[in-house]
């Protein structure tokens, strides 16, 4: 799942930073994103909750995490990829202001384009390993993993062999369904948003 809508930047301010990765809280349309999307987790069988270093994941997770009973296992692997200069807000400012190297991320399709961002290759490493290490500890099991749109799309393209930033839009709040057999990741949804739904009920679309 990809966090809720987190707070918006404001300009001359940055946010808190936690190891150096830029730390918003929720903003209040993503706690009612969060809300929604624990309560359609909440009528599935999860096994365990897994979330990173960054508040907003685990903000996210809340609900989920209260309903279930289970401890959330903050996983050193799974914070957003590192956007160097432009942790702490820049980074979505430079977004919309049409930054030349912004564009030139974009159009190359990584983020290490940024000033002192984490490599193409470290990022995709970490990525593998999160897989991994959570597939090996609950196999046979169902995982709910609240992590962040780059990291979502980096383990999704190297599940489908898809281009970087392919599938780097999960919307907030939405469920992808990855599935670990061994070596093989294969992907059943991706950017499911259901639940944000008005009159959304979970029993009228079950993840299985």
């Amino acid at each position: 799942m990809r966090h809720g809508e987190s707070e918006p930047a404001m300009e001359g301010q940055t946010f808190p930073l936690v190891d150096g990765h830029g730390d918003p809280a929720l903003s209040p349309e993503g706690r009612l994103q969060a809300a929604r999307v624990c309560q359609r987790l909440a009528a599935e069988s999860i096994d365990a909750i897994y979330v990173s270093k960054l508040r907003r994941t685990s903000e996210t997770a809340a609900d989920l995490v209260a309903a279930l009973g289970l401890t959330p296992v903050v996983d050193p692997d799974l914070h957003e990829v590192f956007l160097g200069d432009w942790e702490g807000g820049p980074f979505r400012q430079k977004i919309a202001d049409g930054d030349p190297i912004a564009l030139r991320m974009i159009t190359d399709e990584r983020w290490d384009v940024i000033p002192n961002a984490e490599a193409a290759d470290a990022f995709a490493a970490r990525c593998r390993r999160a897989v991994t290490r959570i597939a090996a500890a609950h196999a046979g099991q169902r995982v709910a993993a609240f992590a962040h749109g780059g990291i979502i799309g980096q383990i999704l393209s190297h599940a489908t062999g898809a281009r970087p930033f392919a599938l780097s839009a999960a919307d907030n709040a939405s469920i992808s369904h990855l599935v670990v057999v061994g070596d093989r990741w294969i992907v059943r949804r991706f950017n499911d948003t259901n639940h944000l739904d008005v009159g959304f009920t979970p029993e009228a679309t079950p993840l299985t």
